[in-house]
């Protein structure tokens, strides 16, 4: 038995939607959405298990992905990729994320991160020999200065995990903040493995720079995309990797040790997927920003401090700010227990001094689950 994953705690995440489904509660906790996802997506993954291949797919991706890829990000981000050399597909983001830090961190590399984190980056990052270092934002602005990149990086920062939009605070980074960033790395000579599964979950009229765009950053850029987060198929788990040869080929040789591929029919549905014109794109942030702003209006009508939410599927309330006297873990655990309703708290997005009146909600919900939703934050705020 591996000692280093033997000894982690199960994430809160398992924790909240097991105490949801024993108790039946509304569960706006885990960030997948109730819908089904597109219908003509779906049909193609149906066709090509029944009438395409369903044996080994190339290790670095169908080429008809590798090129939808490719060329959607021409499309809606102004990228030039190389489908042959500059993208592979991996078996979600988790495991794109993965294979990147297996394959560029040497031992003793220090790795920059910024919390409130993702929870798979530290294990993975112990896991592959490097050394975290943490760089602690908070509410409400998540801002990202000049101040604390200064610092947090040192001699020995090799690379920079980046997650842009951020979960869960629901943050879109700006020009100045993804200037800066950029400045450093160049500066410091650190690859930047970028989380940006949320690209294009967006709102406001905002659009999504990635980091591989900003002078200096096309070839010390690793680019991280998820298909389940773009269709709303969470369980589909494609992840799209893009960078320059050199960094892909390492990523390549560690991912074809973990998964070594991706059921061939999904990607044939995610290329099929990625060739939808704009429209769909800007129907998809439409409904979830009207979900987000039913969720909000609701909780605010209810005496709760909503925190802005550009992009993701989640906002936070500010327990402290909607006169609620108690921790956000002690909230959580009350309300799914007392109220029915299932939430995260944010202090658990942190490895060190967390931030501990911020609780997370998930509003890719039918209308109904949010309205339960709200019903029964309001009895939770009620009785506590």
């Amino acid at each position: 038995m591996n000692p280093t994953f033997a000894a982690l705690p199960t994430t809160i995440f398992e924790v909240m939607s097991g105490l949801a489904r024993e108790l039946g509660a509304v569960n706006l906790g885990q960030g997948f959405p109730d819908s089904a996802g597109p219908e003509d997506v779906r049909r193609a993954a149906a066709e090509a298990v029944l009438n395409g291949s369903n044996q080994y797919p190339p290790m670095a991706g169908l080429p008809v992905l590798r090129e939808a890829a490719a060329e959607h990000y021409a499309r809606h981000q102004g990228l030039a990729l190389d489908p042959a050399t500059e993208v592979i597909v991996t078996s979600g983001a988790t495991e794109a994320l993965a294979a990147s830090l297996f394959g560029l961190i040497a031992l003793g590399d220090e790795v920059l991160l910024f919390q409130p984190l993702y929870d798979a980056y530290l294990p993975l990052i112990r896991r592959a020999g490097g050394v975290p270092r943490l760089l602690r934002l908070e509410p409400p602005g998540w801002r990202i200065t000049r101040e604390a990149l200064a610092a947090a990086f040192t001699e020995r920062t090799r690379l920079v995990v980046f997650n842009n939009p951020l979960n869960p605070a629901a943050r879109v980074f700006d020009g100045e903040e993804l200037a800066l960033l950029a400045e450093f790395c160049v500066a410091r000579d650190a690859v930047a493995i970028c989380d940006e599964v949320w690209e294009h979950v967006v709102f406001d009229g905002r659009a999504h720079t990635p980091l591989i765009a900003l002078p200096g950053m096309r070839d010390r850029t690793v680019k991280i995309g998820s298909a389940g987060k773009i269709f709303s198929l969470t369980g589909w788990k494609v992840g799209l990797v893009c960078a320059a040869p050199q960094l892909i080929s390492a990523v390549a040789k560690a991912h074809q040790f973990l998964t070594f591929t991706t059921p061939p029919n999904l990607q044939a549905a995610v290329a099929y997927g990625l060739s939808k014109d704009a429209a769909y794109f800007e129907g998809m942030r439409r409904d979830f920003a009207r979900s987000r702003d039913r969720l909000t209006e609701g909780l605010r009508a209810e005496g709760y401090a909503v925190l802005p939410s550009e992009g993701t599927y989640f906002l936070s309330i500010d327990l402290a700010a909607s006169g609620v006297d108690m921790d956000d873990e002690t909230f959580c655990l009350q309300a799914v227990k007392e109220a029915g309703v299932a939430a995260i708290p944010v202090s658990s997005f942190y490895a060190e001094n967390p931030v501990r009146s911020v609780v997370r909600l998930c509003f890719a919900k039918k209308d109904e689950t949010l309205d339960a939703g709200i019903e029964r934050l309001a009895r939770a705020r009620r009785m506590f």
